[in-house]
């Protein structure tokens, strides 16, 4: 059973509403292999979780991707995800990045940026949003784009260890202040002390009971199912070849005269495809040697 879910929750009395990530067994496959640096994985642990918490909002099929790039140490952090909360992601940075201040490792000041694409089926190109890299942690970052987006206050508490990610979300609905002029104010003061080893170590309904005990007991919280999250970086051979045969038959053989081989690399997935001269030659037979040039 997946160890990575979103699990959203409500405080019934006050109009506000939350949600608790937890990314385990999900967040190890990303890193796999990887050998990413601490501090770059820890930021892109942290991206993970702000990624499957909004993905988790999707109401119809599609793709959500998050890019944040600037000129600092870290060059690129990517992470990708479904409505079904399928996910994967990578990072780009020096060969040695020291621990900095976040807005300094993502070059803020440099003309970093936060892109969201998001990808639907029926739309005949992807939406695409840029937001620069306002605030002093991830989670200040994504507290900016929705303020941008949603119009809805937000506080968003994020960490990442290399066993475990997460993020507890608040989010603060129209009716809040009718309902409890104090709420906001007091609920999300008690969200900020939250450690990260309780984020990390203690499932949703613990944290929240530690958290908001008061809360619990005046206007009651209600928690939802769990929505599983998983890593999802399938072999797409089909699709490698297609890009292949789009090369046309000539520059292929260029390239294999070249280096003995193609070599197609997926950064995202961190996986080689590779294909001799006998391989090249099965794909262009398969397509009549027809050039789609």
């Amino acid at each position: 059973m997946s160890d990575s879910s979103v699990r959203r929750f409500l405080f019934e009395g006050l109009d506000i509403r939350g949600a608790v990530v937890h990314l385990g067994d999900c967040w190890r496959q990303m890193q796999a292999g990887r050998d990413y640096q601490p501090t770059v994985a820890q930021l892109l642990g942290e991206l993970a979780a702000a990624t499957a918490l909004i993905a988790a909002q999707l109401k119809q099929p599609g793709r959500l991707t998050f890019q944040l790039r600037g000129g600092g140490p870290v060059q690129l952090l990517v992470m990708d995800c479904n409505e079904q909360l399928q996910m994967r992601g990578m990072a780009r940075s020096n060969p040695v990045v020291l621990p900095a201040p976040v807005p300094d490792l993502l070059g803020a000041h440099q003309g970093g940026q936060l892109m969201l694409s998001l990808d639907l089926p029926t739309a005949r190109q992807p939406y695409q949003s840029y937001v620069p890299l306002v605030g002093d942690s991830l989670g200040a970052i994504f507290e900016h784009y929705l303020a941008q987006s949603e119009q809805l206050p937000s506080r968003l508490f994020l960490t990442a260890g290399p066993q475990a990610a997460a993020c507890l979300f608040l989010q603060k609905m129209p009716d809040a202040d009718a309902r409890d002029a104090d709420g906001w104010h007091r609920v999300t003061q008690l969200a900020a002390t939250v450690k990260p080893a309780e984020l990390l170590g203690l499932d949703a309904e613990a944290l929240l009971g530690r958290l908001f005990h008061e809360d619990m007991s005046h206007h009651g919280i209600r928690v939802y199912d769990a929505l599983p999250v998983v890593y999802h970086c399938p072999e797409d051979w089909d699709k490698v070849r297609d890009m292949i045969r789009s090369l046309g038959r000539p520059d292929a053989e260029t390239i294999l005269a070249e280096h003995g081989e193609i070599l197609i690399r997926d950064d995202i997935c961190n996986r080689d495809y590779r294909f001799s001269a006998e391989d090249v030659a099965a794909i262009f037979a398969e397509s009549g040697g027809r050039s789609l040039n």
